[in-house]
């Protein structure tokens, strides 16, 4: 067996950093090369091993932290000698990151990494379409996710040289790169078997997702301005009216958080592609998202890191059930609501809990990132653990799926689309889109949807699930002040350096402005 030297950047031994604990300390080993096997590529254990690749989208570190620390809805705030990291996630809100940082370096590893195995699997001769399908949803996955977070995307082909260097796409190509690898896939797959595979309306709500940013990707500048093209606009509103043909469906009333319980798999009609989990194969495990933020004395107990904005929640309207509350089959026998938690805290058997001090543990909006106590800062439990009969809780194989893409993305960028210029065939509105979602939610209905209530309803709706810094930048307010970053930061900032040790092992590779 053959094995290619993979000289994107260092990849380290493990994509699954922090998933034990709260505070683990950043694995600092630098690595110069990986080695990639590239055996008989193609087959479909191959094919499941880019799909487990996808594995590391559960991590509360790496994409996810990319994609969620820097914008108005998260941070992750040092507590005494919890969560410092030597500043990981510090850096992260306040946009002070730099080319040596060991989140942008790791997900730069995983991400190429997936895009490379996709390729093992493509250009392997005779593979079947349905393979060469789902791999090349997969590749356009992770290269997107590359081209997202850092602007450029390199790309070495399986069967070059071990010695040469990858090429580099720039960020214009690598969007055409990605569009043409969906449509193939789009054509090649049909109607979704299982939300753990490729399928044409995963194809097509990625599709749409790189249209509506297609903009950004082409811009002359880093971080804007951006103009946005009227076709490619209508293109997102194709995309959005095909899955919609295909019956996927937005929850009822009452329903909002079904798509992130325990059953979701079974019972969510909104999820179009995502990591099925279950009690005995739980290769993404969902509860990284619930214990980053929960505290110690909390059932199951949480590593007390990451909170959410004061300000994000205030603008949440009261009656909306999407900020949270019971949920039944949790609450009345764990004490854990949904959504946002604020004020006293309750376990099994409604028992008040208190700090480890024994202080009441009341969770607080103010927070400070620098030196918070062990109950600053509001909690967000989107995903949920399922409780025995007496409360506790046993989540070693969370049963939840991690969603990727959902039908309620797919119906905001349709909105978000006919907003900017484009034209529905069906004749709907952004208006009459947005209240679609709103009203059911109990959230009051809008009189005029502009780019504020756009980008508000988007945040709303899928706050913590990765797309945040995504949506701020194309609506351009990424570089704003927040709490806790109170200067605007520079437009170089919406995207990342390049890793360090990927310059330095690629000369192909050109350093991004600002850096």
């Amino acid at each position: 067996m053959k094995n290619i030297t993979l000289k994107i950047s260092a990849i380290c031994a493990t994509g699954l950093l922090f998933t034990a604990t709260s505070c683990t300390k950043l694995n600092e080993t630098v690595y110069g090369s990986k080695s990639v096997s590239n055996g008989n590529a193609g087959s479909a254990s191959d094919l499941n091993g880019v799909y487990a690749q996808l594995n590391g989208q559960a991590n509360q570190a790496n994409t996810y932290a990319l994609q969620e620390h820097p914008t108005d809805e998260m941070m992750g705030p040092t507590r005494g000698t919890d969560w410092g990291d030597f500043g990981t996630w510090r850096k992260l809100h306040t946009h002070t990151w730099d080319a040596l940082h060991q989140q942008i370096s790791d997900t730069w590893d995983e991400l190429n990494t997936g895009v490379y195995r996709a390729t093992q699997v493509i250009n392997t001769s005779g593979v079947s379409a349905q393979i060469k399908g789902e791999a090349s949803f997969l590749r356009a996955y992770f290269m997107w996710q590359v081209v997202d977070l850092y602007g450029q995307a390199p790309f070495r082909d399986p069967a070059a040289p071990s010695d040469e260097n990858p090429k580099v796409y720039n960020r214009s190509d690598a969007t055409d790169f990605i569009i043409k690898d969906l449509q193939l896939a789009e054509s090649s797959l049909g109607a979704a078997t299982s939300i753990g595979k490729a399928s044409k309306a995963a194809a097509e709500a990625l599709l749409a997702k790189v249209y509506l940013n297609k903009a950004v990707y082409k811009a002359t500048s880093v971080g804007g301005p951006f103009t946005f093209d009227k076709a490619d606009m209508d293109k997102v509103i194709g995309y959005a009216n095909s899955i919609a043909d295909a019956g996927y469906q937005i929850e009822p009333a009452g329903k909002y958080f079904q798509d992130f319980a325990w059953d979701n798999t079974e019972k969510s009609q909104d999820i179009i592609f995502g990591i099925i989990n279950t009690a005995t194969n739980a290769p993404a495990n969902t509860h990284n998202r619930w214990r980053m933020g929960m505290h110690y004395n909390q059932s199951p107990g949480g590593w007390n890191g990451f909170t959410t904005l004061a300000d994000f929640y205030n603008n949440f309207d009261p009656k909306d059930e999407r900020r949270g509350g019971d949920y039944p089959g949790l609450t009345e026998l764990n004490g854990l609501n949904t959504g946002f938690l604020v004020g006293q805290q309750y376990g099994p058997g409604h028992k008040a809990l208190t700090t480890r001090g024994g202080a009441p543990l009341i969770f607080t909006p103010k927070v400070d990132l620098n030196y918070s106590t062990e109950a600053q800062g509001i909690r967000v439990i989107k995903y949920f653990p399922k409780p025995n009969a007496d409360g506790s809780v046993n989540d070693d194989n969370a049963t939840n799926t991690l969603i990727i893409l959902r039908y309620a993305d797919v119906r905001l960028m349709k909105a978000e689309a006919i907003m900017r210029g484009g034209t529905d065939p069906k004749g709907e509105t952004a208006l009459s889109i947005v209240n679609s979602i709103r009203v059911p939610r109990g959230a009051a209905a809008l009189t005029t949807v502009d780019e504020k209530a756009m980008l508000a309803e988007r945040g709303f709706e899928l706050y913590y699930e990765g797309w945040r810094r995504n949506d701020q930048i194309r609506f351009g307010t990424f570089n704003n002040p927040v709490d806790q970053r109170p200067s605007a930061s520079d437009k170089t900032r919406t995207v990342y350096p390049i890793p360090q040790r990927a310059v330095d092992s690629n000369p192909n590779l050109k350093q991004n402005a600002g850096y």
